[in-house]
């Protein structure tokens, strides 16, 4: 046994220097860097067949310092190096479950998230199959099955003490600061400039929206974990205090409202659960869009708000930029105006299939009322409706979009039955932290669409699965009490 364990090893060592002596040598020919990176894949592909647990910590401390590439003219982009780990979990995932499709437990397929969110993947067919751009609507369906697998439903045989959420916390904390300190700092050489933020960005976020989503979503997380630390070292709870401190200017300063509203609406959430008033947010917040619409949309009232052309545009400072924005002059905020009308235009040819997934760039602008154009409406980095509920409704019909604003419900539904039916207050605390991520990125939704983004996406759909997965444990407490006290009795 030992002779063979020892030539199982010399012929191991053998691949591992074949592969390093190709790579360098491909490297040597063409000068690409990217060669460089394949010994270390082929170490992370080994890891996965070793222990593929260790192998997804290390995706999450990955995924904050990866960054997006573009090619073939961009009509394909992907990031690195977390988008080829997701591949490899998506392969892995499907191994596992061809090999016992009963892996996952019956208790989680009754959770109505995953019910909702079963619909949604499953409604996105329809749309594809009668998209108007098969190829990039493909892509999608495919993008969106592996953000599943990997993020909602392989979560759930990671996260099962709490050594695990403290875990998923720190491999994401980490290389988080990392980032925000070098942007910091590079932001810092320019004068913290408005206009300039975008350049100390680059090439780590995709832009500063992705950056300051991130940000605002891991932000509730410090907040819950400080009361957490009551009882470590006191040099443990003042770096937190410090990070949390690092946390307010550095999302301040990347200048972007849907953050700031994001952070604030995280607390709303937050205190609405403590008084059990959250299911009343969603129900509110819909009926007031619900009378917005309905009063601009009878007889065209929103023409009366069209911005004056050679008063919009974008301002050179961020005090200058928020009156803009009350004045109804602001760039950014009126070209969100003018596809969110193109949008609603649009729905109306295809309300139940949409145009399909990434589709709504192509075919837009017909749509558009004229006098709602900016300076930026030509619209070359191909952007798209700077709303989800928009973005579901054009692109994947009425159903898509039903379902996404039933899921937000049901999300803040649970997180509060959860959240009072722990008594574990390391677990209370989880849930709250998990149910504020949550809460900002759904506000940086709905001022753009980010869920298929990798740093945003990731953090959206594994919050949804630590609910599930809370749910659960939430429920075995309960029930464990109950069997307690009936024994005692």
């Amino acid at each position: 046994m030992l002779q063979a364990r020892i030539f199982d090893d010399k012929w191991l060592s053998g691949i591992c220097f074949a592969v390093l002596f190709a790579c360098v040598a491909v490297f040597a020919y063409t000068g690409n860097y990217l060669a460089l990176a394949a010994p270390f894949g082929f170490m992370y592909v080994l890891l996965m067949g070793i222990n593929w647990k260790t192998a997804y910590w290390i995706l999450l401390f990955c995924i904050p310092l990866s960054t997006q590439l573009s090619f073939n003219d961009d009509t394909l982009s992907t990031s690195l190096p977390d988008e080829p780990m997701m591949w490899l979990f998506f392969l892995l995932f499907i191994v596992m479950v061809a090999r016992n499709p009963a892996l996952i437990p019956q208790w989680w397929w009754r959770n109505p998230l995953v019910f909702i969110i079963a619909l949604q993947f499953i409604w996105l067919i329809i749309p594809v199959i009668y998209s108007e751009v098969p190829f990039f609507s493909v892509k999608f369906l495919i993008s969106k099955a592996w953000y599943l697998a990997v993020f909602f439903i392989m979560p759930l045989f990671i996260f099962q003490e709490k050594k695990d959420f403290k875990k998923a916390f720190l491999f994401t904390l980490v290389p988080l600061l990392a980032t925000m300190l070098i942007i910091f700092y590079r932001h810092a050489l320019i004068g913290f400039n408005f206009r300039k933020v975008e350049k100390a960005i680059h090439p780590l976020y995709y832009n500063h929206v992705d950056y300051s989503t991130v940000m605002s979503m891991f932000f509730p997380l410090l907040c819950v974990a400080y009361p957490l630390t009551k009882g470590y070292a006191k040099w443990i709870r003042v770096v937190l205090l410090l990070i949390i401190l690092f946390f307010l200017p550095a999302i301040y300063l990347i200048y972007a409202r849907a953050a700031y509203i994001a952070v604030v609406f995280a607390g709303v959430i937050a205190l609405a659960i403590r008084f059990r008033l959250v299911n009343f947010i969603m129900p509110t917040i819909y009926a007031l869009l619900a009378a917005m619409i309905i009063y601009l949309s009878t007889d065209n009232k929103y023409i009366q708000f069209r911005p004056n052309y050679e008063h919009t545009y974008m301002h050179k400072s961020f005090t200058d930029h928020m009156i803009a924005t009350i004045k109804g002059q602001d760039m950014s905020s009126m070209e969100r105006v003018y596809r969110w009308v193109a949008g609603a235009r649009m729905s109306m040819d295809k309300p139940i299939t949409g145009y399909g997934p990434h589709a709504f760039y192509y075919y837009y602008k017909p749509y558009a009322v004229t006098s709602f154009i900016t300076y930026v409406s030509r619209n070359t980095e191909h952007s798209t409706t700077h709303n989800y509920f928009m973005y579901m409704l054009v692109e994947q019909g009425w159903p898509a979009m039903i379902l996404y604003a039933i899921l937000i419900y049901v999300v803040f539904a649970q997180a509060q039955k959860t959240y009072w039916r722990f008594t574990d207050r390391y677990y209370k605390y989880v849930t709250l932290g998990v149910i504020m991520m949550f809460a900002a990125g759904f506000i940086n939704n709905f001022f753009s669409e980010l869920l298929e983004t990798h740093k945003v996406g990731s953090m959206f759909y594994l919050s949804i699965a630590l609910l599930v997965i809370l749910d659960k444990k939430s429920r075995d407490m309960a029930e464990q009490k109950e069997i307690t006290h009936t024994s005692s009795i």
